[in-house]
C-alpha cells in the first residue's frame, strides 16, 4: 500500500450550494463540499471566510440545495467567484431565487431538494471561518423529483459529488444494494 500522508480525500464529498441573503436582501449562494449529517435533526457544514459567513453572521438562516448534472456548471461558478468580486455573481447562473417558507434564506428552485437550515451553534471562530451545526427545519423538493409513494427520488435528481483527489464532479449512479438488509446474506 502506498502511503499520501494528511490529505482532505474523504470520499466522496458532496456538492452542496448554501443560499443566504445579502445584506442588501439579494441571494447569494455558495459551493461547500466539506459537510454532512450531524445527528438525526442537524447537519454541519465547515465555512471559510465568504461572503456567505458573513451573511450568516448577520442571520443564522440559509439553505442547502443539493448539485446536479444539470446544474454542475453554475454550482461550480458560485464556488469559484465571491459575490464580494461580482455583484452579477448570481444573475450569470441563471438561477430562480425564491423565499423559503420557514427560514429567512433564498430556495433556488432550479435544484431538486433544498433543506432549510438554522444555525444552532457555530465551533472553532476565527478570521478563516468556521464550522456550523444547523437545524433542519423543513425539507422542500420539486414534485418532478419524488416517487411514486411522494418521497424524493434519490436517482431521478442525478445528484452529482465531488472527488477532491482528481477535482472533479462525477455522477451518483444506479444503486448496488438495500441498506440494512444486503449485510445480511453473511449471517
Amino acid at each position: 500500500m502506498k502511503n499520501f500522508g494528511q490529505k482532505s480525500w474523504m470520499l466522496p464529498q458532496p456538492v452542496l450550494i448554501i443560499g443566504t441573503y445579502n445584506a442588501d436582501g439579494t441571494p447569494n449562494a455558495m459551493n461547500a463540499a466539506w459537510g454532512g449529517q450531524w445527528d438525526a435533526r442537524e447537519i454541519m457544514i465547515s465555512m471559510g471566510a465568504h461572503a456567505t459567513t458573513e451573511n450568516l453572521d448577520r442571520c443564522p438562516n440559509f439553505t442547502v440545495a443539493f448539485a446536479t448534472k444539470d446544474t454542475m456548471v453554475a454550482a461550480d461558478f458560485v464556488g469559484i467567484v465571491s459575490a464580494k468580486d461580482d455583484p452579477e455573481k448570481m444573475q450569470k447562473t441563471g438561477w430562480t431565487a425564491i423565499k423559503a417558507k420557514h427560514v429567512e434564506a433564498p430556495v433556488f428552485a432550479d435544484f431538486p431538494m433544498t433543506l432549510e437550515c438554522r444555525i444552532v451553534k457555530k465551533i472553532d471562530v476565527s478570521e478563516e471561518g468556521y464550522y456550523i451545526v444547523a437545524e433542519i427545519v423543513n425539507i422542500v423538493a420539486d414534485e418532478q423529483y419524488l416517487d411514486e409513494k411522494g418521497r424524493p427520488d434519490f436517482e431521478r435528481m442525478q445528484l452529482i459529488v465531488y472527488n477532491p483527489i482528481h477535482h472533479t464532479y462525477h455522477a451518483v449512479g444506479a444503486p448496488v444494494g438495500d441498506a440494512f438488509s444486503a449485510g445480511k446474506a453473511l449471517k
